[in-house]
């Protein structure tokens, strides 16, 4: 009787430790949501095999069916919309969002990007179309300097002031991954780190040399903002840096992006730079050895298979350790559970987004506004803009990109099924009652033949709409017309457009309004002596026709600013392949331009005065306070954008002047409105090369309140003890 007893307890005890086994195994569960991400991370990782970690690494994997983790692509695209994934809201390219001046705008975009990025990435899943280009991590933005004219992908970025990049990119991933305090709406990345800003042609070879004051100052400045702002994913560069591969630098992704900054989430190679590192680079003697390397240095996920193909191999060589791959895998699964890939949808806030929110009427209306306030007004001959509808009964549009849809898109682009080009545009707003004819007039090559020119002539208006267009200046393989591998040669418009041009204004003295799409500074002074306007439009996006007759008719005053400097010649500037900023941009360079930095016009004059001046002195720890007043001098109600530049003492390798601040505001017609602005003393720190950290430069500063770089309204000065 005994040992049945017995027996029966120790039955009971095995199934009181079964029982309590598997209560165990779904307390740790990877999918157990009452489980903190921490030890979310964990339970995946210890549940995956060293063969699936590694597995997971490259950016097209297979998922691990035993649990049941799907496929999928971390490749995707959205610079200024979902891009390459079929419909969706085309916004104007980064270099116009920059126009704008504007990063409270910026954010909206970012968030019905990430609104449209979800609807569609929910109705992909649900027909188990788990491709590339419909995920949810995304390699935008690009907050490289644009440094130089030349370089094609520039368009891409927020300009040549890293201020004005970090703003708008901070704005930007905000939008994108949303404000919720337990998923992620999309995940953004900050790239390409870094000094990656061409050329392009030889970008899979390219050593860029900088010291580590121009690297602080400018290159990495963004960057330090961007992880400052929580960005999730950063990508390292195609280029060495000082000779380092930017992919395998252990100063670069080690010690500076996630030892120094504190960078927790992961960091993704440029698409097959890693076979660039032994290949083309060839600083290192096998893909191995690479695989090893870009492990050690800090890289989680490879846009290539190179890490896949291997790592095994690197392991078995005793080049890496486990550890080593551990550490590379979870913040990987951070991201996707930040996402929300393992949770239940009913737990997800963006689990409902569907159809109705991808190219909505509200998205339409946004990248409209976006446009309108992109685009610059560069000349106004005798205030012919705005024109007034009941003046002009007859107008002709012409000029090869006026019917273009590649000048309304860009780069890295979506697309839509509602592209409104320059000319649809414009005959839309002109209304049943104005004649508007259209001609394409020329093409980019053919200097002689040209047609529109008598309708021009018979016309109270001519709108000419020339410049560039993503295949003449681009990413390598892409701009496959540019002359240098995607960069441009010269800041010149084919010559087919100024031939054009000339001709139609050789052949009559009426108004004629030039439009310029491009992504970049060109050389103004071919068109400008032959139009009574210029407007830049940069690629304004899916409603750029719309948003362009807005400014020409009045419904909108132009309010976009140059987010890089237009120089006369590149004469003026060092060799493309020099990365030393000594000599560029409006910070460092010297000389006489074209259009400086911050320069657009407007249909109004504003007037500037003191509320507020900057003390006398400051020490660090303080705060600089100011405030001014803009008052509308003009009969329409219009945006203006306050700009302040500090000005600083005369130590070697200090800044012309640089940006510190700025304000777009509604002023209303006949009014004032007040701007405030704070500029913390810390944020004047400087690099000092010989300690090789920032210091606080005593001295005398000077305060630059005012419309552009080159032209201040207001000064005042202040010193620094």
């Amino acid at each position: 009787m005994l040992q049945k007893i017995v027996v029966r307890l120790i039955f009971s005890l095995i199934a009181i430790l079964a029982c309590f086994n598997v209560l165990l195994a779904q307390s740790i569960n990877f999918r157990n949501t009452e489980l903190t991400l921490d030890q979310r991370v964990d339970a995946l990782a210890g549940e995956l095999t060293t063969a699936e970690k590694i597995s997971l690494l490259g950016y097209n994997n297979q998922g691990v069916s035993r649990l049941g983790i799907p496929v999928y692509n971390w490749w995707n695209e959205a610079l200024h919309g979902v891009a390459r994934a079929g419909e969706a809201t085309v916004f104007p390219q980064a270099i116009a969002m920059a126009a704008t001046f504007n990063d409270q705008l910026i954010h909206q975009i970012a968030d019905a990007i990430s609104t449209e990025a979800r609807a569609k990435y929910n109705l992909a899943v649900a027909k188990n179309h788990r491709v590339q280009y419909l995920g949810l991590t995304f390699w935008s933005p690009n907050v490289n300097i644009f440094r130089d004219p030349r370089w094609g992908r520039g368009q891409e970025t927020y300009g040549e002031d890293p201020y004005l990049t970090s703003r708008m990119g901070v704005a930007f991933i905000s939008g994108i991954q949303g404000n919720d305090p337990n998923y992620m709406k999309a995940s953004a990345c900050a790239k390409h780190f870094a000094a990656h800003s061409g050329p392009e042609y030889n970008r899979h070879t390219f050593n860029a040399v900088a010291d580590e004051k121009d690297l602080r100052e400018t290159y990495l400045v963004a960057f330090k903002s961007m992880v400052d702002a929580g960005v999730e994913s950063v990508m390292c560069g195609y280029n060495r840096l000082n000779g380092a591969p930017c992919c395998t630098g252990q100063n670069l992704i080690g010690d500076v992006l996630k030892g120094e900054w504190g960078f927790k989430g992961h960091v993704v190679t440029d698409c097959w730079a890693l076979e660039d590192i032994w290949l083309r680079h060839k600083v290192m003697p096998n893909s191995v050895v690479v695989a090893a390397e870009a492990l050690k240095a800090g890289i989680n996920l490879d846009c290539s298979n190179l890490l896949q193909d291997d790592l095994m191999k690197a392991l078995d060589q005793k080049l890496i350790t486990e550890k080593d791959i551990d550490q590379a895998i979870r913040p990987n699964l951070r991201t996707q559970f930040k996402l929300g890939f393992y949770d239940p949808q009913d737990k997800i806030p963006y689990s409902q987004l569907g159809a109705a929110d991808v190219h909505s009427k509200e998205h339409v209306e946004l990248t409209r506004k976006a446009a309108a306030e992109s685009m610059v007004l560069l000349k106004n001959d005798q205030n012919i803009l705005p024109l007034n509808k009941d003046k002009y009964s007859s107008i002709l549009v012409t000029g090869s990109n006026s019917g273009s849809l590649d000048a309304l898109l860009g780069n890295y682009h979506g697309v839509s099924s509602e592209l409104v080009t320059f000319v649809e545009g414009i005959s839309k707003a002109a209304g049943p009652a104005v004649a508007v004819q259209y001609d394409l007039g020329c093409n980019d090559t053919d200097t002689i033949h040209f047609g529109g020119v008598w309708a021009s002539g018979m016309s109270d208006a001519t709108i000419v709409v020339i410049g560039l267009t993503p295949v003449m200046e681009g990413e390598e393989g892409d701009a496959f017309l540019a002359k240098n591998g995607g960069d441009k040669m010269d800041l010149n418009i084919p010559e087919a457009h100024v031939a054009f041009l000339k001709k139609l204004r050789k052949s009559h003295k009426r108004p004629i309004i030039t439009v310029i799409t491009g992504g970049s500074a060109i050389n103004v002074s071919q068109i400008e002596p032959y139009s009574d306007a210029v407007i830049l439009a940069w690629y304004p996006g899916e409603q750029g026709g719309n948003a362009l007759a807005d400014v020409l008719f009045g419904n909108y005053s132009p309010s976009g600013r140059l987010p890089v400097t237009f120089y006369k010649s590149l004469d003026q500037l060092p060799d493309y392949e020099s990365y030393n900023m000594a000599g560029r941009t409006y910070r460092y360079f010297n000389g006489e331009v074209q259009y400086p930095f911050g320069f657009g016009l407007s249909y109004v004059d504003f007037n500037y005065r003191w509320i507020q001046k900057p003390g006398m002195n400051y020490t660090s720890g303080d705060t600089i306070r100011i405030q001014i007043a803009i008052e509308n001098a003009g009969k329409m109600d219009a945006d203006e954008v306050a700009q302040l530049y500090i000005g600083y003492p005369g130590f070697p390798r200090m800044p012309i002047k640089e940006l510190k601040q700025f304000s777009k505001v509604r002023v209303f017609s006949g009014k004032s409105t007040v701007v405030s602005f704070s500029i913390a003393v810390s944020d004047l720190l400087k690099w000092d090369e010989l300690n090789n950290n920032w210091k606080l430069y005593k001295g005398e500063y000077t305060v630059f309140v005012g419309g552009d770089s080159s032209n201040s309204r207001l000064s005042a000065s202040f010193k620094i003890k």
